[in-house]
């Protein structure tokens, strides 16, 4: 598979995929989403809002220009074909990882983690998630489904194994997800606290991050298909990216669930745009560390 620049890129995001060391990727995808649909948009719009981003991170000190970033836009999916494009999410991440750059996936619902995540685990087997959420996302099954926004980190833990899951700012789902994850992931419910100690037990481990933006509360994030009141605010979320900068390995990380039109004013997609140019500073800085 050819990767190329798309011509409406994120920000300054434009360089060629060869040279490039970290590589953003949209998933139109909310075949499964239970509620309010419309994340399939998030990729294309965050790329327009982001011409009102400035390319200079004050909270990270780094500007995106002086970095080799492609955005290679929205991934080509069949529409209605669950299976046939978690594959192709799948085949993506994996052609990226093997090229041995760095994964930046914009979702889409939630469940379009699953095959990076997949992809990431079959390069990295002592894979380590930090989640952030405001759903457990812990369940067997949803309305028939295996896999569905609802389900899939149950359905990551099948092959990450026990221990490996860290939760944080969860506050919704079903008694038996909370019961089903005491035993068998570290799980904090409503905040981010416990991220200090997680990100120094993990600082040298595989790390895959992975952020559903409906953990911010509504009054921040209204524009997504499943709110729920009690959230971070958009601070905290820049507080967890600096503590995500302490970690050494960092070798994949996506974020999901924006749907733009549920928010007529914008405020959420300038918050994912946001989320994404901090989130590839994260990455580079990343890359920096591992090159020293």
């Amino acid at each position: 598979m050819k990767f190329e620049k798309v011509d409406l890129s994120f920000q300054s995001c434009n360089s060629n995929y060869d040279e490039s060391d970290v590589v953003i990727f949209s998933v139109p995808m909310d075949a499964t989403t239970s509620f309010r649909p419309g994340t399939r948009f998030a990729g294309n719009a965050i790329r327009v809002d982001s011409f009102g981003v400035e390319w200079y991170s004050p909270y990270r000190d780094r500007d995106l220009k002086d970095y080799k970033t492609v955005d290679i836009g929205d991934l080509d999916l069949p529409i209605g074909a669950v299976e046939d494009a978690l594959d192709i999410v799948y085949e993506t991440t994996k052609e990226i990882l093997n090229d041995n750059k760095v994964p930046m996936m914009v979702g889409g619902e939630h469940l379009v983690s699953y095959p990076t995540i997949k992809a990431t685990f079959e390069k990295y087997p002592d894979l380590h998630i930090i989640h952030l959420d405001a759903h457990t996302d812990l369940r067997e099954h949803f309305f028939g489904r295996d896999l569905s926004h609802a389900t899939f980190m149950r359905h990551v833990h099948k092959f990450v194994g026990d221990g490996k899951i860290y939760q944080f700012g969860i506050r919704s789902g079903e008694k038996p997800e909370f019961e089903w994850a005491k035993k068998h992931i570290h799980q904090r419910k409503f905040d981010f606290e416990g991220l200090v100690e997680a990100v120094e037990k993990l600082k040298d481990k595989p790390v895959y991050i992975t952020i559903d933006l409906d953990v911010l509360d509504p009054a921040v994030f209204p524009g997504t298909g499943t709110p729920e009141p009690g959230g971070m605010q958009y601070k905290d979320l820049l507080w967890a990216i600096d503590q995500f900068e302490k970690l050494n390995n960092i070798v994949a990380a996506d974020f999901v669930e924006l749907a733009p039109m549920l928010d007529p004013s914008g405020a959420s997609t300038a918050v994912a745009a946001k989320t994404l140019r901090e989130m590839v500073l994260l990455l580079h800085k990343n890359i920096e560390k591992k090159q020293k």
